[in-house]
């Protein structure tokens, strides 16, 4: 049965609109009127299209590294919808390649089953460089094998993302993986400005979390961070007020464009549990606050969630709201190349939805139509 929403306010991807109708059916996007016959339902706040996250190392508890079952990638899921997310790429940190096999099938048996939201897997390493690995562990960081590469190339896990050091993993093979339709990320990188523009030739069409754990940008050196702003890639960014300074997020924004960063939160099993400590190979991440370290102080990932990430570019970095939403929602969904499907409350797309209240806090989400909480 089609359902009507009426909203008071709403957000289509990249414009807002005022006393809006959404009608859905079968899990899409029917039309922007009521439809005759429809059940009306009246919503009191601001209709978005749903958040769209490529990294996301865990949550509700569960760390995909250590759980690669459908259940716990649904858990993940499940723990970040709370929070606006209603697609996400499950990331696996740096490990051996019995784990990187296990996540691949976990991810293979989760796209069969349709899993709500799950729309292909993150390989974040383990071809990176050491010298900027940050909590990656180096034992298992490597050199690129076949067998590696028989995994990210397979044809059933969705979207495939890898994030890889150029430095570390010749052009050609970058070049190859494109070709196959893995997109490919740089970062956790010490690559000089020549290495990172060769990769892009290559194929590779983003950064992961700019700014973090990548070659800086001097005056006479661009680095990684240089190659990155000056490119039409797309950068992610961890705005957590701790990956990054505001300023900083503020220039790359207004260098890069909306259209061009992504918001995303690089969170660990703490997003949505009560949890302050979580073992994580021969080492622990501690919770203080919301920031999240191993001794030592090195920063390990993110207790951040999409609808904060959100809340801090437009309140403490001064984007619009209709800004920072599309670079939570569209501008992610244009990057996998979902932008047929996500991103928008248009006809056609999926009903993914989020409705906000007026301090972009999360009342209601709804994954192809269904409401989540």
């Amino acid at each position: 049965m089609a359902v009507t929403y009426l909203s008071k306010a709403f957000f289509d991807g990249e414009q807002l609109h005022q006393n809006a109708s959404v009608t859905v059916e079968n899990g899409k996007v029917l039309s922007l009127e009521a439809q005759t016959g429809a059940q009306v339902i009246e919503l009191d706040g601001l209709l978005v299209p749903g958040f769209v996250d490529v990294q996301v190392n865990g949550g509700g508890g569960v760390l995909f590294n250590t759980d690669q079952s459908v259940q716990g990638i649904a858990e993940i899921l499940k723990a970040h919808a709370r929070f606006g997310t209603t697609a996400m790429l499950p990331t696996l940190i740096t490990d051996d390649l019995d784990v990187i096999q296990k996540a691949a099938n976990g991810m293979a048996e989760a796209i069969a089953a349709k899993t709500p939201g799950i729309h292909g897997i993150h390989f974040e390493g383990p071809h990176l460089s050491k010298p900027k690995k940050g909590i990656h562990r180096e034992q298992f960081i490597r050199p690129i094998s076949d067998a590696e590469l028989a995994q990210f190339c397979r044809q059933d896990l969705g979207k495939v993302l890898v994030t890889l050091a150029p430095e570390n993993v010749p052009a050609d093979v970058i070049r190859d993986l494109v070709k196959q339709g893995v997109k490919v990320c740089l970062g956790h990188s010490n690559a000089d400005v020549d290495t990172t523009l060769a990769a892009i030739e290559a194929g590779a069409d983003g950064f992961t979390h700019l700014f973090n754990a990548m070659s800086a940008m001097t005056s006479r050196e661009p680095g990684m961070v240089g190659a990155a702003l000056a490119s039409d890639s797309y950068c992610g960014l961890i705005l957590d007020h701790y990956h990054v300074h505001a300023i900083s997020a503020k220039a790359a924004i207004k260098a890069k464009g909306i259209e061009r960063i992504m918001l995303v939160t690089d969170a660990m099993a703490h997003v949505g549990a009560d949890m302050d400590e979580l073992p994580f190979f021969d080492t622990q991440i501690r919770r203080n606050g919301d920031m999240l370290t191993i001794p030592g102080g090195t920063l390990a990932g993110s207790a951040l969630d999409m609808a904060s990430a959100v809340r801090n570019c437009h309140r403490d970095l001064g984007f619009t709201l209709a800004q920072s939403l599309q670079m939570a929602s569209l501008t992610p969904a244009c990057y996998l190349g979902l932008d047929n499907k996500l991103g928008k409350l248009q006809p056609g797309f999926n009903a993914d939805m989020v409705l906000l209240d007026d301090n972009q806090q999360v009342k209601q989400n709804w994954i192809g139509g269904q409401a989540q909480l």
